[in-house]
Protein backbone atom coordinates (compact mmCIF):
# COMPACT_ATOMS: atom_id res chain seq x y z
CA UNK A 1 0.00 0.00 0.00
CA UNK A 2 2.47 2.37 1.32
CA UNK A 3 4.70 1.15 -2.55
CA UNK A 4 1.74 2.76 -4.60
CA UNK A 5 1.18 6.11 -2.96
CA UNK A 6 5.08 6.66 -3.15
CA UNK A 7 4.79 6.18 -6.61
CA UNK A 8 1.52 8.14 -7.25
CA UNK A 9 3.33 11.57 -5.46
CA UNK A 10 6.83 10.57 -7.02
CA UNK A 11 4.59 10.57 -10.56
CA UNK A 12 1.77 13.12 -9.48
CA UNK A 13 3.71 16.27 -11.13
CA UNK A 14 4.59 14.26 -14.03
CA UNK A 15 1.45 13.35 -15.08
CA UNK A 16 -0.28 17.00 -14.33
CA UNK A 17 2.40 18.51 -16.54
CA UNK A 18 1.47 16.33 -18.83
CA UNK A 19 -2.34 16.83 -18.72
CA UNK A 20 -1.68 20.49 -18.38
CA UNK A 21 0.48 20.29 -22.26
CA UNK A 22 -2.01 18.26 -23.54
CA UNK A 23 -5.06 20.48 -22.61
CA UNK A 24 -3.22 24.29 -23.14
CA UNK A 25 -6.66 26.43 -22.88
CA UNK A 26 -7.66 24.86 -19.65
CA UNK A 27 -7.33 27.17 -16.89
CA UNK A 28 -8.62 25.04 -14.27
CA UNK A 29 -9.19 21.50 -15.34
CA UNK A 30 -10.42 19.49 -12.16
CA UNK A 31 -11.08 15.90 -12.98
CA UNK A 32 -8.24 14.69 -10.22
CA UNK A 33 -8.94 16.92 -7.32
CA UNK A 34 -12.93 15.89 -7.79
CA UNK A 35 -11.19 12.54 -8.31
CA UNK A 36 -10.11 12.35 -4.43
CA UNK A 37 -13.57 14.35 -3.26
CA UNK A 38 -15.38 11.12 -5.11
CA UNK A 39 -13.63 8.65 -3.43
CA UNK A 40 -14.07 9.80 -0.15
CA UNK A 41 -17.60 10.70 -0.04
CA UNK A 42 -18.29 7.06 0.30
CA UNK A 43 -16.28 6.86 3.39
CA UNK A 44 -17.27 10.13 4.97
CA UNK A 45 -20.82 8.25 4.57
CA UNK A 46 -20.31 5.33 6.00
CA UNK A 47 -18.55 6.71 8.67
CA UNK A 48 -21.88 8.75 9.85
CA UNK A 49 -23.94 6.21 9.19
CA UNK A 50 -21.55 3.89 11.81
CA UNK A 51 -21.54 6.58 14.30
CA UNK A 52 -25.18 6.78 14.05
CA UNK A 53 -25.79 2.77 14.04
CA UNK A 54 -23.61 2.39 17.24
CA UNK A 55 -25.73 3.25 20.29
CA UNK A 56 -24.80 5.93 22.46
CA UNK A 57 -24.14 3.30 25.59
CA UNK A 58 -21.49 1.40 23.39
CA UNK A 59 -19.57 4.88 22.61
CA UNK A 60 -17.26 4.02 25.26
CA UNK A 61 -16.58 0.69 24.16
CA UNK A 62 -12.85 -0.48 22.63
CA UNK A 63 -11.51 -4.08 22.32
CA UNK A 64 -8.78 -3.62 24.42
CA UNK A 65 -7.37 -0.99 26.52
CA UNK A 66 -5.00 -0.04 24.52
CA UNK A 67 -7.01 0.81 21.42
CA UNK A 68 -9.44 4.16 21.03
CA UNK A 69 -13.06 4.29 21.96
CA UNK A 70 -15.49 4.91 19.24
CA UNK A 71 -15.93 8.16 20.83
CA UNK A 72 -12.48 8.75 21.07
CA UNK A 73 -12.04 8.06 17.05
CA UNK A 74 -14.98 10.18 16.29
CA UNK A 75 -13.38 13.30 17.97
CA UNK A 76 -9.95 12.01 16.51
CA UNK A 77 -11.54 12.51 13.01
CA UNK A 78 -13.44 15.59 13.49
CA UNK A 79 -9.97 17.10 14.45
CA UNK A 80 -7.73 15.30 11.59
CA UNK A 81 -9.94 15.97 9.42
CA UNK A 82 -9.62 20.41 9.88
CA UNK A 83 -6.02 19.69 10.44
CA UNK A 84 -5.38 17.95 7.04
CA UNK A 85 -8.03 20.21 5.27
CA UNK A 86 -7.07 22.97 6.64
CA UNK A 87 -3.20 22.68 5.47
CA UNK A 88 -4.09 21.70 1.26
CA UNK A 89 -6.88 24.07 1.33
CA UNK A 90 -7.48 27.38 0.63
CA UNK A 91 -9.49 28.25 4.07
CA UNK A 92 -8.45 27.45 7.39
CA UNK A 93 -10.76 26.07 10.51
CA UNK A 94 -11.44 28.45 13.22
CA UNK A 95 -11.13 26.63 16.40
CA UNK A 96 -13.25 27.31 19.45
CA UNK A 97 -12.58 26.95 23.05
CA UNK A 98 -13.90 23.45 22.84
CA UNK A 99 -11.68 22.70 20.01
CA UNK A 100 -8.60 22.79 22.80
CA UNK A 101 -9.97 20.68 25.49
CA UNK A 102 -7.83 17.04 25.95
CA UNK A 103 -9.01 14.22 23.62
CA UNK A 104 -10.26 12.31 26.71
CA UNK A 105 -12.82 14.86 27.34
CA UNK A 106 -14.26 15.23 24.13
CA UNK A 107 -14.04 11.22 23.55
CA UNK A 108 -16.94 11.36 26.14
CA UNK A 109 -19.02 14.75 24.47
CA UNK A 110 -22.88 13.19 24.00
CA UNK A 111 -23.10 10.76 20.74
CA UNK A 112 -25.04 13.74 18.62
CA UNK A 113 -22.36 16.24 19.43
CA UNK A 114 -20.02 13.63 18.36
CA UNK A 115 -21.81 13.10 14.94
CA UNK A 116 -22.22 16.85 14.34
CA UNK A 117 -18.99 17.30 15.14
CA UNK A 118 -17.88 14.82 12.67
CA UNK A 119 -20.47 16.20 9.79
CA UNK A 120 -19.20 19.48 9.82
CA UNK A 121 -15.46 18.75 9.17
CA UNK A 122 -16.69 16.33 6.19
CA UNK A 123 -18.43 19.17 4.83
CA UNK A 124 -15.77 21.42 5.60
CA UNK A 125 -12.93 18.48 3.85
CA UNK A 126 -15.52 18.59 0.63
CA UNK A 127 -15.84 22.30 0.10
CA UNK A 128 -12.19 23.10 0.91
CA UNK A 129 -11.62 19.87 -2.46
CA UNK A 130 -14.07 21.55 -4.88
CA UNK A 131 -11.93 25.33 -4.41
CA UNK A 132 -8.82 23.43 -5.47
CA UNK A 133 -7.90 22.49 -9.30
CA UNK A 134 -6.13 20.15 -10.34
CA UNK A 135 -2.51 21.95 -10.74
CA UNK A 136 -3.33 23.34 -7.45
CA UNK A 137 -2.39 19.71 -6.63
CA UNK A 138 1.38 19.63 -7.69
CA UNK A 139 1.71 22.77 -5.97
CA UNK A 140 4.90 22.62 -3.14
CA UNK A 141 3.70 23.27 0.25
CA UNK A 142 5.85 23.86 3.43
CA UNK A 143 4.65 22.36 6.81
CA UNK A 144 5.92 21.49 10.22
CA UNK A 145 6.43 18.23 10.92
CA UNK A 146 8.07 16.55 14.35
CA UNK A 147 11.58 16.98 12.64
CA UNK A 148 10.91 20.64 11.26
CA UNK A 149 10.03 22.30 8.68
CA UNK A 150 9.11 19.74 5.50
CA UNK A 151 8.22 20.92 1.99
CA UNK A 152 5.54 18.47 0.19
CA UNK A 153 2.99 18.20 -2.88
CA UNK A 154 -0.36 19.79 -1.66
CA UNK A 155 -1.54 16.44 -3.20
CA UNK A 156 0.08 14.57 -0.65
CA UNK A 157 -2.28 16.07 2.23
CA UNK A 158 -5.38 14.75 0.07
CA UNK A 159 -3.78 11.28 0.04
CA UNK A 160 -3.30 11.33 3.86
CA UNK A 161 -7.38 12.93 4.10
CA UNK A 162 -8.83 9.68 2.22
CA UNK A 163 -6.24 7.35 3.99
CA UNK A 164 -7.01 8.59 7.04
CA UNK A 165 -11.39 8.17 6.35
CA UNK A 166 -10.51 4.70 4.99
CA UNK A 167 -8.64 3.41 7.59
CA UNK A 168 -10.77 4.97 10.52
CA UNK A 169 -14.21 3.43 8.65
CA UNK A 170 -12.24 0.41 8.84
CA UNK A 171 -11.27 0.01 12.20
CA UNK A 172 -15.24 1.28 13.11
CA UNK A 173 -16.49 -1.48 11.11
CA UNK A 174 -14.06 -3.94 12.91
CA UNK A 175 -15.61 -2.48 16.15
CA UNK A 176 -19.41 -2.72 14.95
CA UNK A 177 -18.88 -7.05 14.07
CA UNK A 178 -17.46 -7.12 17.74
CA UNK A 179 -20.70 -5.38 19.12
CA UNK A 180 -22.77 -7.36 16.76
CA UNK A 181 -23.92 -4.47 14.66
CA UNK A 182 -23.30 -4.83 10.41
CA UNK A 183 -21.15 -1.82 8.89
CA UNK A 184 -23.05 0.23 6.41
CA UNK A 185 -20.77 -0.99 3.93
CA UNK A 186 -21.95 -4.41 4.31
CA UNK A 187 -25.87 -3.66 4.45
CA UNK A 188 -27.58 -4.82 1.43
CA UNK A 189 -27.98 -2.07 -1.65
CA UNK A 190 -30.78 -0.86 -3.21
CA UNK A 191 -31.39 -2.54 -6.34
CA UNK A 192 -31.99 0.09 -8.95
CA UNK A 193 -34.85 0.03 -11.28
CA UNK A 194 -34.36 -0.42 -14.84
Amino acid sequence: MRRSALIIVLCFPMLLRAQQQSNPGSTRSNGVARTFLSFGQPYGGWLLLAFDSIPASSYGFRPTPAQQSIGFIAQHLETANYGLCSTFGPDKHTTSAKDSLADTIKALWPKDTLIARVRASLLFCAAEVEKLSDAQLADELTVDTPSGPQTVLRARYLMLLITDLAEHYSQLASYMRLLGLVPPSALPRPRLSR
